[in-house]
């Protein structure tokens, strides 16, 4: 039979009636492949996206419980260093407590018997004026015998109030010497006062401070919500504040790299590689990179970061030589750099002179030229001392950036899981969607199987054999 007979349209209606006819005999078992397969996928996807839920539930309270550590160790470095203070205030001002009690004590008591001694006492009258005042009221005349009497009796009382009178500006004199001799007392007194005064108010201050952070630190042992939001808010704020000055920082070494770079190649050959790089460019960074570990290493035994715990457990001694060295090793690098960076204003100039030479144009000698090598010497020998500080803003970033990964990772690991919950659910329909689209492909036997009273049923998933989030 040739290929046009058997394409002919019977032949063709009597395949597609067959292929129906096969079709809706293998209907159940059909379905049943079609539905076990997307529940496959449906249950794969829900378990795989309870697995992600439960990892991701698991590293938010790891989270937590870094945040709320994180939080509890800063708060335990600032209570330490209010502490310190106080103890500090306590050994410089209150040691001396007792001898200054025992100062202002003698203070007292010196005033106090300067003061008895400067009292004013009147001086009393005479015993006989009474006599006096009897025989003044005897009548008689200016030359009887009790005139003269009388008379002699005013002179006798005009000396003596001059006497009295002398004797009591001099007790006044003496009375106010010996006040004058307490203002000294006074003064030191005063100020003895106001100094105690103001170690107080200082020490109420600190103390102020120790309450609130020993609140803060109740609530972050007590690990409240409240509490881990602040301490979020924080880590972001210091993540992006540190991130920026390390990008700053950055910013520095390359312009201290394109300082000693050019140098650099006069003293390990310009034509020199290391694989692909120039030496020069890799001796620059590696000076740069020693200068940054020398920076750490220095903010570490000056106890400004504690990334190294060895180093702050390490003697004092030992971590004073440290510093030393360390900064030594820094002053070396900085006088290393400026004499680099004297070196490069050099080459430039030789570089400059050969242009204008092979140019044909007269070399001009500019007066300004020191102020060009005086700021690269300058940037040279401080640029190294900035890289330095560059431990802090690292200390920073790394342990904020533990919370922010944290928070990343949970939010993607959120995000997968829903991707995994939309899939399976995307399964479910999709086997559905075939099933139906199988029986529109059979559906004239479908259709005359509802018409003799037979409705079809095909096998449904029920809620038992459906995993659940």
């Amino acid at each position: 039979m040739s290929l046009p007979d058997l394409l002919t349209w019977p032949y063709v209606v009597i395949t597609v009636a067959v292929l129906i006819f096969l079709l809706y005999i293998a209907r159940n078992p059909a379905h049943q492949a079609i539905l076990a397969i997307s529940r496959i996928f449906y249950n794969a996807m829900r378990l795989s996206a309870r697995s992600v839920m439960s990892a991701e539930s698991k590293l938010q309270q790891r989270n937590r419980e870094v945040l709320l550590a994180s939080g509890m160790n800063a708060i335990e470095k600032k209570l330490e260093r209010e502490f310190y203070r106080v103890n500090s205030v306590v050994q410089r001002d209150l040691q001396g407590y007792p001898a200054l009690h025992r100062s202002m004590s003698d203070l007292i008591t010196r005033i106090d018997e300067d003061y008895r001694e400067s009292t004013e006492s009147p001086p009393s009258p005479p015993a006989w004026l009474d006599a006096i005042e009897a025989v003044s009221k005897i009548p008689s005349s200016e030359e009887s015998l009790v005139g003269n009497m009388l008379k002699e009796i005013h002179k006798t009382l005009k000396s003596h109030h001059k006497e009295t009178m002398d004797q009591y500006r001099k007790s006044s004199g003496i009375r106010h010497s010996l006040l004058k001799k307490m203002m000294p007392f006074w003064r030191k007194l005063t100020n003895t006062v106001d100094d105690v005064g103001k170690t107080i108010s200082g020490l109420m201050q600190r103390a102020e401070v120790i309450d609130k952070k020993m609140l803060e630190y109740e609530e972050i042992r007590k690990g409240s919500d409240r509490a881990v939001r602040i301490l979020s808010s924080s880590s972001m704020t210091h993540f992006f504040t540190s991130g920026f000055v390390l990008l700053i920082a950055f910013g520095g070494a390359v312009v201290n790299f394109n300082l000693i770079a050019l140098p650099m190649s006069e003293m390990v050959g310009g034509g020199s590689y290391i694989g692909s790089f120039k030496a020069s460019n890799i001796a620059a960074m590696v000076i740069i990179l020693l200068e940054t570990v020398a920076g750490i290493f220095l903010m570490e035994s000056l106890r400004f970061t504690n990334m190294f715990p060895l180093i702050q457990t390490m003697d004092d001694k030992w971590r004073k030589r440290l510093i030393i060295w360390t900064f030594t090793g820094l002053l070396a690098f900085a006088c290393i750099e400026a004499g680099l960076a004297f070196m490069r204003d050099l080459i430039a100039a030789d570089i400059q002179s050969l242009r204008q030479s092979l140019a044909g144009v007269q070399e001009q000698e500019s007066s300004y030229r020191w102020i060009t090598t005086a700021a690269q010497m300058g940037l040279g020998f401080l640029l190294p001392f900035m890289i330095a500080l560059v431990a802090i803003p690292l200390e920073s970033f790394v342990e904020s950036s533990r919370t922010i990964l944290g928070v990343v990772t949970v939010s993607a690991l959120r995000g997968f899981a829903f991707v995994l919950r939309l899939a399976g659910h995307v399964s479910k329909y999709i086997g559905q969607g075939l099933i139906g689209i199988y029986d529109l492909l059979i559906f004239p036997p479908l259709w005359i199987e509802r018409l003799s009273g037979n409705k079809a049923k095909g096998p449904k998933v029920t809620e038992k054999e459906e995993v659940q989030p």
